[in-house]
């Protein structure tokens, strides 16, 4: 049987993806990928030639059983996102959960399931700011991005009630709407903003929302945001 490798990249700088991780994705037959032309950018940096095929949000089921034919016929695949790890926040997770399905009606054991599906570990956005955040990380909340209309409100309101570190992701687009809606609900919440983590311009922001909100007004606002609520004060 196969395996499908789930192989986290870097999310900024190429120079994190480790050797385990070039070596899976030149060895095995495919490599799906969120997005083509950006997987193809880190593989064309080192040489690495595998020859790849998009999966991500808006693949159907057709997309996934031709993954799964693929593991049937005895090839190994790789599993990417555009950046970080699979499955994190990401549409690589119903890949997952359907090749371990689909490995359960095949009548695998659970040893052999082991094997099916693989890690390769490494770079994760809400891992890397919990790392330097400095707040407590024994317990934490990971919500991923915020909605963009339907239940945007319904998730903000269940963000304040949550009294341990939490961690949410945000675009460039909506961070201003975000630290908003955060502000509102609790005003004197101490936040870490981590802007373009890893990346030349890595910036780190520690405040309330509005204090946040200032400080990035005199800013480039680009790239993708990790923002970690510090748990409510007592």
């Amino acid at each position: 049987m196969a395996t499908l490798f789930v192989v986290a990249t870097p999310i900024g700088n190429l120079s994190d993806l480790s050797e385990r991780a070039k070596a899976t994705l030149a060895s095995v037959s495919v490599i799906l990928c969120e997005d083509t032309r950006v997987t193809g950018k880190l593989l064309s940096h080192f040489g690495i030639k595998t020859p790849t095929m998009s999966y991500h949000q808006h693949s159907g089921d057709d997309k996934t059983k031709r993954v799964l034919d693929l593991l049937e016929e005895g090839k190994d695949l790789a599993l990417v996102t555009d950046a970080g790890t699979p499955g994190i926040s990401d549409p690589g997770g119903k890949l997952v959960e359907a090749v371990v399905r689909w490995s359960e009606k095949s009548g695998q054991t659970i040893s052999h399931l082991r094997n099916i599906v693989s890690v390769i570990p490494g770079p994760s956005a809400v891992i890397a700011a919990l790392s330097i955040a400095g707040v407590p990380t024994d317990e934490f909340v990971f919500l991923g991005f915020p909605p963009n209309k339907k239940g945007r409100q319904t998730y903000f309101d269940r963000l304040a009630t949550i009294e341990s570190t939490t961690v949410i992701y945000e675009s460039t687009h909506r961070i201003f709407k975000t630290l908003d809606e955060i502000g509102k609900r609790t005003p004197g919440r101490h936040l870490i903003v981590c802007r373009e983590l890893t990346k030349l311009h890595e910036t780190i922001y520690r405040g309330t929302a509005a204090e946040v909100t200032e400080a990035l007004g005199s800013t480039s606002i680009k790239g993708e945001f990790v923002i970690v609520l510090a748990p409510k004060r007592p």
